[in-house]
């Protein structure tokens, strides 16, 4: 969908994408908006020059109002309820057009632009749910206006309209759902780490911020658990830098096996890696986290003819008690892993762990 607020920026490689789509939204917007106040003041020129004086009036005014809009719309936070302001009395007039009096049959053309303007503006879904009626009340409109004749001539030219509209609206329709997919996965690869899949530093980062917020608001537990993949130098060393690639993937795919739906895994860099256990307080998530190690070491990596064994050393800090904020709980949760890997690495480091009742002695 075309349509998307603005996002905080600084978050991530999708607050990236998401705010170049943003401003190009607003350009588009803009030029739309000087556009059609530009064009609505040249027939405002031509009816003051007819003698239609209340008509050129109105254009006046809807030319004055579209050139503010377009010199504020790089301001304003939401920019859905102005696309509406400017679509809705655009595609009536665009109806009224048709039945005016002494009209032009010619006029039904602007019709056209509503298809392109929807989906251009609003997406596919949002767009589809505007245009249809507004395309089919055109429709009528003109074939109450202008009866059907039953001559060759008539209905060629009423073929002509017909088989147009519907060539620029299935047209139209494509080229959105075709970029709305592709704007998907742009978006897709902004969030993930390319090597293993799982999602990268600054979306893991955005999710956990996330996550503090509605903690707060919710009252609910949160745990943050940081992993280091233990001597994965050696593993680089001795069978190769293909190898420890395979090893990341390993390790993604057998911890992803056991978290839950609600549960977020992200590459913090490196073999670093983050878990966010969300609605989940300290001593259920050490037991669970525990599994998670013991079911790593039990289940060595196949790589050709080789066994590679792997571990990894966990650090656990719960929300609100180890830190009210994601640095707090980075911070708490990277002290005991490092408390862990002092230990001998391959353990569970947290505030009901034996690894951290030893450190406390």
């Amino acid at each position: 969908m075309f349509f998307r607020p603005r996002s905080k920026p600084g978050n991530d490689s999708t607050a990236a994408v998401d705010d170049m789509q943003d401003v190009g939204q607003r350009s588009l917007i803009r030029m739309i908006f000087a556009s059609t106040g530009l064009t609505l003041g040249v027939f405002c020129a031509l009816q003051f020059m007819a003698g239609n004086y209340l008509f050129a009036s109105f254009e006046l005014v809807a030319t004055a109002t579209l050139l503010w809009g377009a010199w504020r719309i790089v301001r304003v936070r939401n920019l859905l309820p102005w696309i509406y302001l400017y679509l809705l009395p655009t595609f009536s007039f665009l109806l009224y057009i048709i039945v005016i009096p002494n009209a032009s049959k010619t006029a039904f053309v602007w019709v056209y632009s509503i298809p392109v303007l929807s989906y251009l503006l609003l997406g596919l879904k949002r767009g589809s749910l505007l245009a249809l009626p507004f395309i089919l009340g055109a429709c009528l409109l003109y074939l109450y206006t202008y009866p059907i004749q039953r001559d060759a001539e008539s209905l060629i030219d009423l073929g002509n309209a017909v088989f147009c509209g519907l060539m620029i609206l299935v047209f139209v329709y494509l080229y959105e759902a075709r970029r709305a997919t592709a704007y998907q996965k742009l978006q897709h690869m902004a969030r993930t780490d390319a090597l293993t899949g799982v999602a990268n530093r600054g979306s893991f980062q955005q999710s956990l911020e996330q996550s503090i917020r509605e903690a707060q608001r919710s009252q609910s537990k949160l745990v943050l658990v940081v992993l280091d993949v233990d001597y994965f130098k050696a593993v680089n060393d001795q069978y190769g830098h293909d190898a420890g690639d395979q090893a990341l993937r390993h390790i993604c795919n057998s911890l992803g096996q056991r978290l839950r739906a609600t549960d977020t895994l992200g590459r913090l860099g490196g073999e670093e890696f983050g878990l966010l256990l969300r609605n989940t307080e300290s001593q259920g998530a050490e037991s669970l986290v525990e599994g998670l190690r013991a079911r790593l070491c039990s289940q060595p990596m196949r790589y050709g003819d080789q066994n590679i064994a792997l571990s990894a050393t966990f650090g656990l800090a719960e929300w609100p008690v180890d830190g009210r904020t994601a640095e707090q709980l980075y911070r708490c949760a990277d002290q005991r892993l490092y408390r862990g890997k002092e230990q001998g690495r391959n353990c569970l480091v947290g505030p009901h762990s034996a690894a951290a009742e030893r450190g406390d002695e």
